[in-house]
């Protein structure tokens, strides 16, 4: 049986949330996006490889699906019928309890972030689905042009904009690319697996 008390590390004073997976429940939806957009062109996608790019943007994840598997995929075609799939059903996403719950905890006491590698538009659609789009300070997404997820960019970013040094702030995630990236900015880094 998981773990059902999230809490925070001692110390922390900013919390940044990963959003697909992380806040909302949104993964089988994606799953289920890539894979009708992979045959749509002809193609098939291991799991593995989606579960193993979780928290990348789709470029990033159809470049690395063209590399390994030899495909020529138009990358950003793709990318956006996976978007559009995903969009279609976002709306009726359920909230991840221990993490909103968590988020719920310390509004107003301590800053927080979402960094998420999906698009803006749908991490939007999502908050404001389980009623938590006003909780943040601050959003960044694949939208904005920084080097996404497992660079540590995106985490430092949010740093910057919630005005606490990086040691200070503490990542939750649920793809081992966000985790890499946490860790590299220099934050603590929070697997929400064991809660969910």
């Amino acid at each position: 049986m998981p773990n059902t008390i999230l809490d925070i590390t001692p110390g922390v004073r900013a919390l940044i949330f990963d959003c697909d997976g992380t806040l909302v429940d949104t993964m089988p939806l994606h799953w289920e996006a890539w894979h009708a957009a992979f045959a749509a062109v002809g193609v098939t996608c291991p799991q593995s490889l989606l579960d193993e790019t979780t928290g990348m943007p789709a470029s990033a994840i159809l470049a690395i699906f063209n590399e390994q598997y030899g495909h020529h995929l138009d990358i950003t075609a793709v990318a956006e019928d996976k978007e559009r799939r995903t969009a279609e059903k976002l709306k009726a996403v359920a909230p991840i309890q221990p993490v909103v719950d968590l988020v719920h905890r310390y509004h107003g006491k301590l800053p927080m972030a979402v960094a998420s590698g999906g698009r803006l538009a749908g991490v939007e659609t999502s908050l404001r689905a389980i009623g938590l789009l006003d909780y943040f300070d601050a959003i960044f997404t694949a939208d904005d042009p920084i080097q996404p997820k497992p660079a540590p960019d995106i985490f430092l970013a949010a740093a910057v904009r919630l005005g606490i040094e990086a040691e200070a702030c503490e990542v939750f995630e649920d793809g081992d690319m966000g985790l890499i990236g946490a860790r590299k900015a220099g934050m603590v880094a929070t697997d929400v697996r064991p809660y969910l």
